[in-house]
């Protein structure tokens, strides 16, 4: 049986705020709320799959230390478009 459309967002919800490293939890909890609901199927799956990848590795795709592997490149830029920018 396949998982609700509604269920599958939910659940991705909390695993964005439910990561191993508090650093990941402040980025992809706003992510997760203000756009998992408009995102389609696809977009969804590469999400999840997203989220199974190492917390640190993630930070440091994020945090532009390291380049992304290139399946991840657009995700993690709407990512990083998202996140609140810094006066300095």
């Amino acid at each position: 049986m396949s998982e609700l459309r509604e269920h599958r967002i939910k659940r991705l919800k909390m695993r964005s705020m439910r990561r191993g490293i508090k650093e990941m939890d402040v980025i992809l909890q706003p992510f997760a709320e203000a756009n998992l609901d408009a995102m389609e199927e696809a977009d969804l799956t590469l999400y999840d799959t997203l989220l199974s990848e190492n917390d640190h590795d993630l930070y440091q795709w994020v945090s532009g230390q390291i380049a992304p592997p290139q399946a991840y490149v657009k995700l993690i830029d709407r990512i990083i478009g998202g996140l609140p920018r810094t006066t300095g």
